[in-house]
């Protein structure tokens, strides 16, 4: 399965460098439609090789794709979180309640108590 993932790999590698080469060009970014920007007085413009553009494009969705998906899961991990600390609070009266309910006994007596 290892080799399988790095076949994979190097062949997407590979692909991602062919791509790029091929479209070296460069191309001019617009912060603005040209109607937009003489209303406002502006337009900032960036030129870019066009794989660049590609490249981000795709590196900006997986970077707000995942942040899209942490912030709809807080709701879980909240939960799971409230769930955790009830656990070790049961667990602190649970070990507790043990030590009391053996109070006075003899050792071996309390640790057969507990197995039976």
């Amino acid at each position: 399965m290892r080799y399988i993932r790095y076949a994979f790999l190097a062949t997407l590698g590979v692909l991602l460098i062919s791509v790029s080469l091929a479209n070296r060009g460069f191309v001019t970014l617009k912060l603005m439609p040209d109607a937009v920007a003489e209303l406002v007085g502006f337009n900032m413009t960036v030129s870019l090789p066009l794989f660049v553009v590609v490249l981000g494009g795709i590196v900006a969705g997986l970077v707000i794709g995942f942040f899209w998906e942490w912030m709809r899961e807080y709701k879980h991990r909240r939960e799971a979180e409230i769930k955790a600390r009830e656990v070790r609070k049961l667990e602190r009266q649970v070990g507790k309640l043990k030590t009391e309910k053996h109070k006075g006994k003899d050792e071996v007596l309390a640790i057969l108590d507990e197995t039976g």
